[in-house]
């Protein structure tokens, strides 16, 4: 397959902020080509290294997302970043975490910052952004007895829309020379409780939807034990759980704004947006 020229590959093309970015980029007139293992333009699979090729050739921009629910992937992602260059990319945006320099040593998400970093045939910008609004309208935060559950000893979050984060992302590939070297970490405009999230989310539905803060190890191993997580992605749920409890949640800024030019979305826009989503969840 040949790709036109500034043709841009987005890994995760069908997720969450992939799928946003492609049809974002794709109507700014920029060549793009979604990469999942279903679904998108190309397969693309991590762990099946033939499949990185085809999804590279004519591109020469990169929207990288690691494997999910995953640790420990700095080798896989530094081999298909040798094969990128290769293949004539020359710019990479990465879709790192929010307060990544805080990282958990056993998670490699500053080891493919640093892989970044270390590249001179590239130019990078890093985009780490908050815990996303869509949490909880998909299964990662579902409201389950009229509660959404997770631990955070009630701390706060500027929760920010993936399309505000896949604007971002689309800004910096579109002119990768004005946004090299650049880290970018998106947030909504309120640092809000989960408990103030389940109020707002009560008031678009007409149903009453509280907080449940369990006792985090709890929690884990109640995920672990439902197989919905593997075993070593529980330092990740510690490490993002734990930050909220200790007063070290994201904080509003205005990283949206500078990059795009328009503010970021509110929670209480993005639940009035999304209130069919919770409808079935807060019937049950």
């Amino acid at each position: 397959m040949t790709g036109s020229p500034q043709t841009t590959l987005v890994l995760g093309g069908t997720g969450r902020t992939g799928s946003l970015l492609a049809r974002t980029l794709a109507e700014r007139g920029l060549g793009v080509r979604t990469a999942a293992r279903h679904g998108a333009d190309v397969r693309f699979d991590w762990d099946d290294p033939a499949t990185h090729p085809d999804a590279l050739n004519g591109v020469d921009r990169l929207y990288l997302v690691t494997p999910v629910l995953r640790v420990a992937y700095a080798d896989q992602v530094a081999a298909f970043l040798d094969l990128a260059e290769a293949a004539g990319v020359r710019h990479v945006t990465y879709l790192s975490t929010y307060g990544a320099d805080q990282a958990p040593p056993e998670v490699d998400i500053k080891a493919v910052e640093a892989n970044l970093a270390g590249r001179t045939a590239l130019t990078h910008c890093l985009v780490r952004p908050a815990w996303v609004m869509q949490n909880f309208t998909d299964t990662h935060l579902p409201i389950v007895d009229g509660a959404i559950t997770v631990p955070t000893g009630g701390g706060t979050e500027a929760f920010v829309d993936a399309a505000d984060i896949a604007t971002v992302a689309a800004e910096t590939l579109l002119a990768p020379e004005a946004h090299a070297g650049a880290r970018y970490a998106p947030t909504g405009p309120q640092a809000l409780t989960v408990g103030q999230v389940a109020d707002t989310i009560a008031a678009v539905t007409g149903r009453p939807v509280t907080h449940h803060d369990p006792d985090s190890d709890t929690w884990i191993a109640g995920a672990l034990a439902a197989g919905l997580i593997p075993a070593d992605y529980a330092v990740m749920l510690r490490w993002l759980t734990g930050a909220l409890a200790a007063g070290n949640g994201s904080t509003p800024n205005d990283d949206v704004e500078k990059v795009t030019g328009q503010p970021p979305t509110a929670f209480r826009d993005f639940a009035r947006r999304n209130a069919r989503a919770w409808t079935s969840q807060v019937a049950r």
